[in-house]
């Protein structure tokens, strides 16, 4: 069962046994080990990692720097191979290329000599995406992101949060089941950011698709999620809770904020 802690205001519980959600991802055992090819020597970046994503869940992972966390996410994605283990969506095994995931990178990766549209036209051609269908889902995922009117800018001529909903919108524009976001706002300013976390929010709640986060930011995890997956310095996930305040949620509300600072105290004293 779900035990709930000695705050009630915090509304956080501990997560003993599965959810009543169907799951969709499931990474098993999972290890990522590198070595250079010409030493025995090998570095394990984390070894029997096991995780999983409901159904129209939001979940996200933290951690400190070097730990896996966008690893974890590259091999989700099929980008990066796992020395062991298995990843599976749906019960089916995870290749490259063969699952719709939208894939949200740190930086927006846009390409400067294309319009907003032609970079997301870009995405639907790379996805086999029939051509016929091209015009309708761009202009439906920049209406869904409140860039309607900047179909035919340059990327240049944006500011860093309107390229960073472009990013949002080329990940959405393949319909993908699972979107994969690593630290899509830690670049942006914090009024910025805020504005980019709420498009997001709205996004989801109209989508309902299954999220995989990361992010270094304690209050951006604790608004955004309905789980949080801690990992340590050693690749370790050593603890998930629950994050169960009901949606929509205020990004001010002091109990958003007083869940954060317990959050914050509980994770740094697990790696010390």
């Amino acid at each position: 069962m779900e035990r709930t802690s000695s705050s009630a205001e915090t509304r956080i519980r501990y997560r003993d046994n599965k959810s009543n959600r169907m799951t969709r991802l499931r990474v098993c055992e999972a290890t990522k080990r590198y070595g250079d090819g010409d030493t025995t020597e090998t570095v394990d970046v984390f070894t029997g990692l096991n995780l999983s994503v409901d159904a129209d869940e939001f979940v996200t992972l933290m951690g400190p720097s070097g730990c896996g966390k966008t690893t974890i996410l590259n091999i989700i994605a099929g980008l990066t191979p796992l020395t062991e283990g298995t990843v599976e969506f749906d019960d089916k095994p995870v290749v490259a290329g063969e699952f719709p995931f939208g894939y949200v990178f740190q930086e927006p990766r846009l390409l400067d000599w294309r319009t907003v549209g032609k970079n997301i036209e870009f995405v639907l051609r790379s996805a086999d995406i029939n051509a016929s269908e091209f015009d309708s889902r761009i202009d439906s995922v920049l209406t869904r992101v409140g860039l309607a009117d900047e179909r035919d800018s340059y990327p240049q001529r944006l500011s860093g949060g309107q390229r960073q909903r472009v990013n949002l919108a080329r990940a959405l524009a393949i319909e993908p089941e699972l979107l994969l976001m690593d630290e899509p706002f830690s670049s942006l300013d914090e009024v910025t950011a805020r504005h980019a976390r709420q498009d997001l929010l709205d996004v989801w709640y109209n989508t309902q698709k299954a999220v995989l986060f990361v992010t270094h930011d304690m209050g951006e995890a604790v608004a955004l999620s309905d789980r949080i997956l801690f990992i340590d310095t050693e690749g370790n996930l050593f603890d998930e809770i629950i994050i169960d305040h009901e949606r929509p949620r205020d990004f001010d509300d002091p109990a958003l904020r007083e869940t954060e600072a317990q959050l914050t105290r509980r994770f740094f004293r697990s790696l010390q």
